[in-house]
């Protein structure tokens, strides 16, 4: 792992991920989940404060960078959270089949390595009828604006540690088994390649 992605790319993530726009995002799912929650791609902890303790026993986020993950630990303990961190990719989680009651997931879809078993992991951890609470940003419907960025997108994701322009979280979400119950969409202020947003939550299936 070289200079950039170790110590410069976190650091630009968590800048970029605690912009206004996208916070108010993260407010309106976030606080959705209830019970057992299960975080992919928990980052720098930027969701833990919308949790409601009220309604959350604990949380477990999945990160793979650990420069990321020490930022989440950090910001648990400030906000007095039931926090346990995974260092681990969202393909292979250490969790038993049906031991959560919610998954959250923001901004994360777009830069997972192995979608289709992300997924299924997912919906595997999550108990039947559980609920997967998410905010993506990816495929815009409008056609300019979508050949925009499948020509930007190879450059992007290198950048971008891996980030995709062109994924749609609806669909990818139908495809591996849950059903998309609540959906909402509509463009970030910002450049439209990267502001397309959609959000809601999704239902596993039996």
């Amino acid at each position: 792992m070289g200079l950039w992605n170790r110590y410069a790319l976190p650091r630009l993530i968590e800048f970029s991920m605690r912009q206004p726009p996208i916070m108010r995002q993260r407010g309106k799912v976030v606080p959705e989940a209830s019970g057992r929650v299960l975080e992919i791609g928990v980052g720098s902890g930027l969701n833990l404060a919308f949790y409601d303790r009220a309604r959350v026993e604990h949380v477990s986020g999945v990160e793979p960078s650990r420069e990321l993950g020490l930022l989440a630990c950090a910001r648990a303990r400030a906000a007095g959270l039931a926090f346990e961190l995974i260092e681990a990719g969202a393909e292979d989680i250490p969790l038993d089949d049906a031991s959560v009651d919610s998954v959250v997931m923001t901004y994360t879809l777009c830069t997972l390595p192995h979608v289709p078993e992300s997924l299924a992991e997912m919906r595997r951890v999550l108990r039947p009828g559980g609920a997967l609470h998410f905010v993506e940003h990816g495929a815009a419907p409008d056609p300019g604006v979508a050949r925009w960025q499948r020509r930007v997108e190879p450059l992007w994701k290198r950048l971008a540690g891996g980030c995709h322009l062109t994924r749609n979280a609806p669909e990818l979400l139908a495809g591996a088994g849950f059903a998309v119950e609540r959906l909402e969409s509509m463009y970030l202020p910002g450049p439209r390649i990267a502001t397309w947003n959609t959000w809601g939550h999704a239902r596993r299936q039996p």
